[in-house]
């Protein structure tokens, strides 16, 4: 990219406390000699990382408590280069996401929304020229609000699977699932423009259900995959939203993907977005 891309994520932020064990657990099942981590995280906030360190112009709109771990969480996103002057303070207490993590890299995660409730956009005004991605860890309402609002690129992350209204589905220039989502949104099969990922086969690009592009899984060795789809959304919208063309930037997010697969951090640690592209 010759000039960063402004985006803005529109989105959760989170304090991560994972537990990383051998296997998870069954239901009702307690599975003992796990290794707690707590860090950032939050599908917002890990987009938001992730497209900086790519090498975006990235705004992050979200909301943090008043507590400890909001002035963390800002604090985090500050050191990755994110701008925060757009992140509300909220009576209620920051996000936090209850993650356990296996050897083989898998996950199981509950979310407590807290202070990701009260996101408003009051206020907020998007250019032209400017991205904006949001996944649905925040209300469908805002999700709405963003398709009236947005002048730009918009690009969603149906994360986790809701069905999307008509409005959403209409506006959206790009909407980004992983297989399961898809199988759950069925409005999807039609919609104008869907990324897929399918784990370890890889991506594929739909328009209006015709399959337009695909790129296969990069290798790697499997650390953890809880920011492993927000890295892969960050960079397929920065691909897309800068003109590059569909069969590059999918392969660019592939290999962003699996990168953030390896390694052990939800919000890992990335090159500039032109080191992923094919040559």
């Amino acid at each position: 990219m010759q000039n960063p891309l402004p985006l803005t994520i529109v989105g959760s932020i989170n304090v991560d406390l994972t537990a990383r064990a051998e296997r998870l657990p069954q239901a009702g099942e307690t599975v003992g000699g796990g290794r707690l981590v707590r860090e950032a995280g939050g599908k917002g906030a890990n987009q938001a990382t992730a497209a900086a360190r790519l090498g975006a112009a990235v705004r992050m709109i979200g909301a943090v408590g008043t507590d400890p771990d909001g002035a963390w969480m800002r604090a985090e996103l500050d050191a990755a280069g994110v701008d925060t002057t757009s992140v509300q303070t909220s009576d209620e207490p920051t996000g936090v996401a209850l993650i356990v993590v296996d050897r083989e890299g898998e996950n199981q995660i509950a979310v407590c929304e807290g202070a990701n409730g009260d996101i408003d956009l009051a206020g907020v005004e998007f250019g032209a020229d400017e991205a904006v991605l949001a996944q649905l860890e925040i209300s469908m309402d805002l999700v709405v609000a963003l398709a009236e609002q947005v002048r730009g690129y918009l690009a969603v992350n149906a994360a986790p699977a809701r069905d999307l209204p008509e409005a959403v589905l209409a506006r959206a220039d790009l909407i980004i699932v992983n297989e399961t989502e898809y199988a759950l949104i069925p409005a999807l099969r039609t919609a104008k423009r869907v990324a897929v990922t399918y784990g370890a086969d890889g991506a594929k690009l739909f328009e209006s259900g015709a399959e337009v592009a695909s790129a296969p899984a990069v290798k790697t060795t499997v650390e953890n995959t809880v920011g492993a789809g927000d890295a892969f959304c960050a960079a397929l919208t920065i691909g897309l939203a800068s003109g590059v063309s569909a069969d590059r930037a999918l392969a660019a997010a592939c290999a962003v993907g699996a990168a953030a697969v390896a390694d052990p951090r939800s919000q890992p640690l990335l090159s500039r977005y032109d080191v992923y592209l094919p040559a």
